[in-house]
Parts: C-alpha cells; sequence; structure tokens
C-alpha cells in the first residue's frame, strides 16, 4: 500500500499538473493499493475550502483513519526525534505512524519533514 502525503495530493488534484500526472503514472505502474490518512484529508479538505477550490474526488480516495496504536506510535516517534535534537511537526509523526502501522510506504514531496522518521523505521515511495 501507499499512502499519499498532502503534497502528493494538491499535485494530482491540480488538472495542470505534470507533475500530478507523473505521479499517476508511478501509482499505477506500481500495482500498490493507494490511500491517504484523516490528517491529510483534513489538511486538503481545509486547502481546498480555502482556496475555492471544490474538487470533491479526494472523499473517493480510501482514507486511513488515525487509532490509538497510531497515537503510541507518533508519541513514541517524536519523542525519540527530539532526543535526538530533531524537530518533526506532529501531523506528520501521526502520518508517519499510521503508515508505518500499516505496512505502507509514504508517497511525499517534502522529504525534509520525514527524513528523521526514516531513521525510524518510515518507509518512503521513491519518487
Amino acid at each position: 500500500m501507499i499512502v499519499l502525503d498532502t503534497d502528493v495530493l494538491i499535485e494530482v488534484f491540480d488538472r495542470k499538473s505534470a507533475k500530478g500526472d507523473e505521479v499517476l503514472r508511478r501509482l499505477d505502474k506500481s500495482g500498490e493499493d493507494i490511500a491517504t490518512t484523516a490528517i491529510n484529508l483534513h489538511e486538503i479538505l481545509y486547502g481546498l475550502e480555502k482556496y475555492a477550490k471544490p474538487v470533491k474526488e479526494v472523499l473517493f480516495l480510501p482514507v486511513l483513519d488515525f487509532a490509538k496504536r497510531d497515537a503510541v506510535l507518533s508519541a513514541g516517534l517524536e519523542l525519540k526525534a527530539e532526543g535526538m535534537g530533531m524537530s518533526i511537526r506532529r501531523t506528520d509523526a501521526m502520518i508517519a505512524a499510521i503508515t508505518m502501522n500499516r505496512g505502507a510506504m509514504l508517497y511525499t514531496f517534502d522529504l525534509k519533514h520525514f527524513e528523521a522518521l526514516r531513521n525510524f523505521g518510515l518507509k518512503l515511495f521513491h519518487t
């Protein structure tokens, strides 16, 4: 399974984005199931509404919920990163935990946000 980060979703739903077209080709070629997280869904819906870009197709994408086990893992990831002097956004730790707990890969263009989490087992879908 490949979990799509918000920045990837933005490109996919931008009908004029060559980068989004390439994402779709790569996802199709991978043969993997795709989904996003409830956190990413919040981020994309907020942005779409804020900038008046009604793309309701995002609601058809499978969404992985944030569960208790994800809360436990994400808190641990955030604490480990802090202990190593690395700063990570709480929502990124949550997205990583959802992805990791499901044995999935995260597809993101924002490698800086997730680099520290790779040290703790987060797998990225390589672009």
